[in-house]
């Protein structure tokens, strides 16, 4: 099971916005160490729209309660040299993978993704402690995102990454099979035109067949053009 651990937290909207985001994604698990805001605050509450019970059930905690975890990973923006071994950071879909690989979507292994406060962020001591350490890449002249922010990307590519069903889950993209008889259904119109050389035709089956791939279409996209085509062959 993952969990979202903050640390000294300073901004009930922060915390509102976290929140959110962990609903947004399915995560329900809130830890915060030493927080200097209340989950209960009203700003917080607000902010989170929907997520509130999240906020109700945040539990606070010092910092001895990380030892709890089988791992926990430290969030930094700050990553100094390669020399630098405890700041070599994994990027967010590197973190999704990793977690996946050890089963952290069920209850086998409790993993904290952990956050420093917005002011300072971790520690040395607190990136030392921890297993190993994820950064999201960012503009080099100013790579330290809002802690909310940061958030909701790690989540979202976790989630991302899971088998469970999503908001698009019923939007079934076109499978090679339906391409190929929609690319019939195309040849068989620009045969049946006149080219004054087959280079011609030959280039209208290469452009039509890299738009269609190109598209990314949906199942039902594809019916609707066949249906177009079908139509236009009549005439």
């Amino acid at each position: 099971m993952l969990y979202v651990v903050c640390k000294e937290i300073q901004s009930a909207e922060n915390l509102g916005s976290i929140a959110r985001s962990m609903e947004n994604f399915g995560f329900s698990q809130l830890i915060l160490i030493n927080p200097k805001c209340n989950p209960t605050d009203f700003k917080a509450e607000v902010i989170s729209k929907h997520a509130k019970q999240i906020l109700k059930n945040a539990k606070i905690v010092s910092e001895s309660f990380l030892k709890e975890f089988d791992y926990v990973v430290a969030t930094t923006a700050i990553l100094g040299t390669d020399y630098n071994i405890p700041r070599s950071p994994l990027n967010p879909k590197q973190l999704a993978e990793k977690i996946k690989e050890v089963d952290g979507y069920t209850t086998k292994k409790k993993i904290a993704i952990l956050f420093g406060n917005e002011g300072t962020g971790l520690s040395n001591q607190d990136i030392k402690k921890s297993d190993f350490v994820v950064t999201i890449p960012a503009n080099p002249d100013y790579p330290t995102m809002n802690i909310s922010h940061a958030c909701a990307i790690l989540l979202y590519e976790i989630y991302l990454i899971n088998d469970d069903e999503k908001s698009d889950s019923h939007i079934i993209a076109a499978s090679a099979k339906e391409k190929e008889i929609l690319m019939l259904k195309i040849y068989e119109i620009i045969n049946k035109m006149g080219w004054g050389m087959p280079e011609k035709k030959h280039t209208q089956e290469i452009v039509w067949k890299r738009i269609i791939n190109k598209a990314f279409l949906t199942k039902r996209e594809i019916f609707a053009l066949l249906g177009f085509f079908r139509k236009l062959n009549k005439k």
